[in-house]
Order: structure tokens, then sequence, then C-alpha cells
């Protein structure tokens, strides 16, 4: 990545992540006002803990790369990752994942007990949807739908429900839905915010649902030595690795093909970069 680029990619990363430090603070978008005090500890807990911040990112990005500014679509940007960050939170609860480690740190539920973890991601939730509710209209729908039964909801169901022999369109379901629903809302919602027409609105989606199945496939070819990983369901279980990183480079070629309407931007390269980068993770 030319230093430019990183540098334009680092400083929406900083954005987004001091926007939401203001969180469930005093004057934040969403402040404390109203919230126990033993509740907006593990909230921001949850929200900041590290992570790359990747969703908020290609909002960011994504905005900037059409209308020349990111900061429209701050709101939705943090709509996205809020919500990132509550299917984390009850990933990890033990009748899911069952993960006591998040980032290198205790996850929700070790650190404050389960029944706090399910309320905690309840509150993000929420929280979630009220910061989208602040973005330009259509922002909240397109959270709605990414992260519902037809989304997030839908393909973590399939995961926690589905018994092996797996088939390909098993696997592909659960990624396109419990992975790259997200990324395609992320990169929606940022064309939405930059006022873009519905094809820039299209080719951000065609975009963001790449992108999303390249990521998840890198990241079923990462996981696959990992022991905690072994009985989860991944591209690995229908496809050799030959085979997967040959499908996480055809969905990378989509993901930058897509990108083709969009003006020669510093934004755009990100974009780009952000994609192609999926592919050096497996090397």
């Amino acid at each position: 990545m030319p230093d430019f680029v990183a540098e334009g990619a680092e400083r929406l990363r900083e954005f987004a992540e001091s926007e939401l430090a203001k969180l469930f603070a005093p004057g934040g978008p969403v402040p404390d006002d109203g919230i126990p005090p033993s509740l907006a500890e593990p909230l921001r807990y949850a929200i900041l803990g590290g992570g790359k911040r990747l969703r908020p990112v290609l909002c960011l990005a994504t905005c900037e790369a059409l209308c020349g500014r990111a900061e429209p679509a701050l709101p939705a940007a943090l709509a996205v990752e809020v919500l990132h960050n509550y299917t984390l939170v009850h990933d990890d609860l033990k009748c899911m994942d069952d993960d006591a480690l998040r980032r290198g740190r205790p996850s929700v539920h070790a650190k404050y007990g389960e029944a706090q973890a399910v309320l905690v991601g309840d509150a993000l939730q929420a929280a979630a949807f009220r910061l989208a509710l602040m973005a330009p209209p259509g922002c909240a729908e397109a959270l709605a739908l990414a992260a519902g039964p037809s989304g997030v909801v839908g393909g973590q169901w399939i995961d926690v429900t589905s018994a092996p022999p797996h088939d390909a369109a098993r696997v592909r379901y659960v990624h396109e839905r419990k992975t790259a629903a997200l990324i395609v809302c992320a990169c929606e919602t940022g064309a939405i915010c930059a006022g873009a027409p519905e094809r820039g609105v299209a080719a951000a989606r065609r975009y963001g649902a790449a992108f999303g199945l390249a990521f998840q496939i890198v990241d079923d070819l990462l996981d696959a030595e990992d022991p905690a990983k072994a009985g989860e369901l991944s591209i690995l279980r229908v496809a050799s690795r030959d085979k997967a990183r040959a499908a996480a480079r055809a969905a990378t070629t989509e993901a930058v093909a897509a990108l083709d309407g969009f003006e020669p931007s510093v934004a755009r390269d990100i974009l780009r970069s952000l994609a192609e980068g999926q592919l050096r993770r497996s090397l």
C-alpha cells in the first residue's frame, strides 16, 4: 500500500476511533444520561477494546470516494461498528462460541458475567439503531436488513443449527450473511451518506459483497491451524486450500472491478488497497 494511501486509511481509522470514544460518555452522540454507571462501563469496554475498525473505515472511505468528504458518513460508520461489536459480545457467549478472550483480553461475559453480556449486547444493538437514525434516510433500513433474520442473525442461525456434512451453498450462505452483510451495509450507507445516485450505491454494494466474501474466505484459511476453530463452518470443509485461495482472488477481483465507476481519489485507492490486502493476509 503506498504511503499516502496507508496514511489516508489510518486517518479514517483514527477519526472513527476518536468518535467511538465519545459514546456512552457525557455530551457524546449517545450520551451516558440515564445509563447506570455500572452499565456504561461494560458498554465502553465492549467497543473500545481495539480492533482494525474495518467497517467504519469502509463506510467513511466510500463516502469520501463519492462526495469528497468522510464526515457525512460518521453516524452510519459508528452505527455499523457498534452493531458489529454487539455481534461479537453475543458470539463470545458460552451458548455460542464460548470464547473467554476477545482481542487479547477477557471477553465481556468473562469479565462481567453472562447475563450482563447479553444485556450489553442488547444495549449496543439499540444504540446502533439510534446512531443510524442520525444518518440520512435509508441507512437505518440498510442496517436493519444487514443485522436481522435475512442478514447476520440468519447467517448465525444456519451456522449454529447446521450439522455436517456441509455443502458449498451452505458455507456461502453463512459467509454472505454472517460476515459480508455488515460489510455491504458499511459500504452502502457510506454511499447513501454521500448522496450518491443509485448506480453509485449499487457499485458500493457490489464492492462490499465481494470484499466481505473474500474477507471471510481468508479468515477461514488463517484459522485452519487453530484447534479452537476446528468445529467451525469453513470453506475448507467443502474446498481445498488452493480452491479457497482461488475463490478469494476471484472475489477480490470482483470487488476492485466494482470501483471502476468511482472517480480517481485517495479514498478510492484506500478501498482498492483494503480489498487487495485481504489476499496478502493469506499468503
